[in-house]
């Protein structure tokens, strides 16, 4: 009989909460603003080669201020996790009295009394790497980024952004009237939209209909507003 209590329990959590979250806001934001533009442009030109030509020159550059932005954001995280990091190095040396009361206190908020906490407490007095570990990821919330965190960050938005901006341009690519590319344009943002957003429900596991109705919902009202804004501004363009 197969011994069932032998076999080891393996859990499986999604661990790639960084990059969807940075395919997120590339995609996000290149689906809603290149459609904005295109979708301005549509109402006073009537030609879907210079919505084109409009679209690619902003995807180009949203994509790499977006890839900046995402790379001074991770960045400022390595920084901030480094210097709180010789913080608390500094701590528990200096201020060993202070520590020890707040990891007594870290313990509290899980109902471990202090008796229950002592041991735990020695254990990691004797190993002050372990200390600092703990004390960063219970006391600060703060996990150590990874070395290669900045550039895979500028990467993805960048490419993400990229990837997002084509999608609306598609049909100002193979339609010539600019009104018609329009109504095509919108639809298969729509579906991108929808579609992306089960993709990323399935992938962290908060539901594939759910996470693309979400999606739908909120990434549609903003291309909407995108829109309006872009044709009022058109409208009262002298």
């Amino acid at each position: 009989m197969h011994d069932l209590a032998r076999e080891p329990h393996i859990e499986g959590h999604f661990e790639s909460s960084e990059v969807v979250r940075d395919v997120v806001i590339g995609l996000s934001d290149g689906l809603t603003v290149p459609f904005a533009l295109a979708a301005g442009l549509s109402g006073v030109v009537a030609s879907a080669h210079i919505v084109v030509l409009a679209g690619l020159a902003e995807i180009a550059a949203g994509s790499i201020a977006m890839g900046l932005g995402g790379y001074l954001a991770a960045r400022g995280d390595a920084e901030h996790y480094a210097s709180e990091r010789i913080r608390e190095e500094r701590e528990v040396v200096e201020r060993v009295h202070d520590e020890e009361e707040e990891i007594y206190e870290i313990f509290e908020q899980y109902s471990v009394d202090r008796v229950s906490a002592g041991p735990v407490l020695d254990a990691l007095k004797r190993n002050p790497v372990a200390w600092v570990d703990f004390m960063m990821r219970f006391e600060l919330g703060l996990e150590e980024p990874a070395s290669n965190r900045a550039h895979r960050s500028a990467l993805t938005i960048a490419f993400s952004y990229i990837a997002g901006g084509l999608v609306p341009l598609l049909p100002y690519m193979f339609v010539d009237d600019a009104s018609s590319a329009l109504r095509l344009s919108v639809l298969i943002t729509l579906i991108a939209l929808g579609l992306f957003g089960g993709l990323k429900g399935k992938l962290v596991g908060t539901g594939a209909l759910r996470s693309a109705l979400q999606t739908l919902s909120i990434g549609g009202v903003a291309a909407a507003a995108a829109y309006l804004l872009a044709r009022l501004l058109n409208a009262h363009h002298p």
